[in-house]
Protein backbone atom coordinates (compact mmCIF):
# COMPACT_ATOMS: atom_id res chain seq x y z
CA UNK A 1 0.00 0.00 0.00
CA UNK A 2 3.05 2.74 1.14
CA UNK A 3 4.93 1.80 -2.58
CA UNK A 4 1.39 2.57 -4.33
CA UNK A 5 1.17 6.12 -1.77
CA UNK A 6 4.32 6.82 -2.95
CA UNK A 7 4.16 6.38 -6.85
CA UNK A 8 0.75 8.58 -6.49
CA UNK A 9 3.01 11.34 -4.63
CA UNK A 10 5.29 11.49 -7.35
CA UNK A 11 2.89 11.41 -9.96
CA UNK A 12 0.96 14.35 -7.90
CA UNK A 13 4.49 16.03 -7.32
CA UNK A 14 5.36 15.80 -11.20
CA UNK A 15 1.68 17.20 -12.51
CA UNK A 16 1.96 19.74 -10.59
CA UNK A 17 5.44 21.16 -11.01
CA UNK A 18 4.92 20.37 -15.14
CA UNK A 19 1.31 22.59 -14.59
CA UNK A 20 3.33 25.34 -13.04
CA UNK A 21 5.64 25.83 -14.90
CA UNK A 22 3.57 25.64 -17.99
CA UNK A 23 1.53 28.53 -16.70
CA UNK A 24 4.39 30.90 -15.47
CA UNK A 25 5.95 30.44 -19.11
CA UNK A 26 2.96 32.25 -20.36
CA UNK A 27 2.32 34.57 -17.67
CA UNK A 28 6.53 35.68 -17.75
CA UNK A 29 5.79 36.22 -21.80
CA UNK A 30 3.20 39.24 -21.13
CA UNK A 31 5.77 40.83 -18.02
CA UNK A 32 8.57 40.43 -20.51
CA UNK A 33 7.35 42.39 -23.34
CA UNK A 34 6.34 45.33 -20.72
CA UNK A 35 10.33 45.62 -20.57
CA UNK A 36 10.36 44.04 -17.13
CA UNK A 37 11.37 40.63 -15.59
CA UNK A 38 9.09 38.59 -13.82
CA UNK A 39 11.10 39.90 -9.98
CA UNK A 40 10.78 42.89 -11.18
CA UNK A 41 7.06 42.88 -11.65
CA UNK A 42 6.60 41.01 -8.77
CA UNK A 43 8.18 43.87 -6.70
CA UNK A 44 6.16 46.63 -8.47
CA UNK A 45 3.16 44.42 -8.49
CA UNK A 46 3.33 44.05 -4.38
CA UNK A 47 4.52 47.86 -3.97
CA UNK A 48 1.20 49.19 -5.95
CA UNK A 49 -1.29 47.05 -4.41
CA UNK A 50 0.13 46.99 -0.59
CA UNK A 51 2.23 50.48 -0.31
CA UNK A 52 5.49 51.21 0.74
CA UNK A 53 7.32 48.06 1.92
CA UNK A 54 10.53 47.95 3.93
CA UNK A 55 13.68 46.39 1.80
CA UNK A 56 13.73 43.97 4.16
CA UNK A 57 10.81 42.17 3.95
CA UNK A 58 10.44 42.39 0.38
CA UNK A 59 11.58 38.51 -0.27
CA UNK A 60 9.48 36.98 1.87
CA UNK A 61 6.50 38.50 0.66
CA UNK A 62 7.45 37.61 -3.04
CA UNK A 63 9.56 34.47 -2.68
CA UNK A 64 12.72 35.96 -3.33
CA UNK A 65 16.05 35.54 -1.30
CA UNK A 66 17.00 38.48 0.61
CA UNK A 67 20.09 39.37 -1.51
CA UNK A 68 18.68 39.75 -5.06
CA UNK A 69 16.00 42.49 -3.23
CA UNK A 70 18.97 45.08 -3.13
CA UNK A 71 19.65 44.05 -7.17
CA UNK A 72 16.16 44.07 -8.54
CA UNK A 73 15.71 47.30 -6.35
CA UNK A 74 18.71 49.06 -7.94
CA UNK A 75 17.20 47.99 -11.66
CA UNK A 76 13.95 49.52 -10.27
CA UNK A 77 15.18 52.18 -9.39
CA UNK A 78 17.69 52.91 -12.38
CA UNK A 79 14.67 52.85 -14.42
CA UNK A 80 12.50 55.44 -12.42
CA UNK A 81 10.04 52.76 -11.18
CA UNK A 82 10.54 53.01 -7.95
CA UNK A 83 12.57 55.05 -5.28
CA UNK A 84 14.08 54.10 -1.86
CA UNK A 85 13.26 56.60 1.16
CA UNK A 86 14.23 56.10 4.78
CA UNK A 87 11.82 55.56 7.57
CA UNK A 88 11.19 58.52 9.80
CA UNK A 89 11.34 56.30 13.07
CA UNK A 90 13.92 53.81 12.69
CA UNK A 91 16.85 54.36 10.26
CA UNK A 92 17.63 51.78 10.11
CA UNK A 93 14.85 50.56 7.62
CA UNK A 94 14.76 52.05 4.35
CA UNK A 95 11.22 51.43 2.15
CA UNK A 96 10.84 51.10 -1.17
CA UNK A 97 7.71 53.35 -2.84
CA UNK A 98 6.17 53.14 -6.41
CA UNK A 99 6.97 56.19 -8.32
CA UNK A 100 4.04 57.45 -10.13
CA UNK A 101 5.83 55.95 -13.67
CA UNK A 102 6.40 52.75 -12.13
CA UNK A 103 2.51 53.26 -10.90
CA UNK A 104 1.34 53.97 -14.41
CA UNK A 105 3.47 51.18 -16.09
CA UNK A 106 1.46 48.63 -13.80
CA UNK A 107 -2.14 50.08 -14.10
CA UNK A 108 -1.17 49.22 -18.32
CA UNK A 109 0.21 45.37 -17.74
CA UNK A 110 -1.56 44.27 -14.68
CA UNK A 111 -4.96 44.05 -16.03
CA UNK A 112 -3.42 42.13 -19.14
CA UNK A 113 -1.57 40.57 -16.62
CA UNK A 114 -4.91 39.13 -15.14
CA UNK A 115 -6.72 38.75 -17.78
CA UNK A 116 -3.91 36.15 -19.08
CA UNK A 117 -4.00 34.18 -15.87
CA UNK A 118 -7.49 34.12 -15.78
CA UNK A 119 -7.88 32.49 -19.21
CA UNK A 120 -5.46 30.56 -18.76
CA UNK A 121 -7.14 29.52 -15.23
CA UNK A 122 -10.78 29.12 -17.50
CA UNK A 123 -10.41 25.35 -18.07
CA UNK A 124 -11.72 25.08 -14.16
CA UNK A 125 -14.93 26.19 -12.87
CA UNK A 126 -14.92 28.81 -10.32
CA UNK A 127 -15.89 25.99 -7.63
CA UNK A 128 -12.98 24.14 -8.76
CA UNK A 129 -10.91 26.63 -8.71
CA UNK A 130 -11.63 27.37 -5.14
CA UNK A 131 -11.66 23.75 -4.23
CA UNK A 132 -7.99 23.74 -5.48
CA UNK A 133 -7.00 26.63 -3.91
CA UNK A 134 -8.27 24.88 -0.50
CA UNK A 135 -6.08 21.51 -1.83
CA UNK A 136 -3.34 23.40 -2.53
CA UNK A 137 -3.33 25.39 0.84
CA UNK A 138 -3.71 21.89 2.32
CA UNK A 139 -0.75 20.62 0.95
CA UNK A 140 1.60 23.59 1.07
CA UNK A 141 1.04 24.35 4.59
CA UNK A 142 2.54 21.78 6.34
CA UNK A 143 5.49 21.26 3.67
CA UNK A 144 6.30 24.89 4.87
CA UNK A 145 7.12 22.87 8.47
CA UNK A 146 9.62 20.57 6.67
Amino acid sequence: MEKDSTAVSLKLFIVLSRAYKAINEHVNKVIQASGLNPTEFAVLELLYHKGDQPLQQIGAKILLASGSITYVVDKLEQKGLLRRSACPTDRRVIFAQITDEGKKLIQDIFPEHAQQIDKLMSSLSDSEKLEAIDLLKKLGLPAGKF
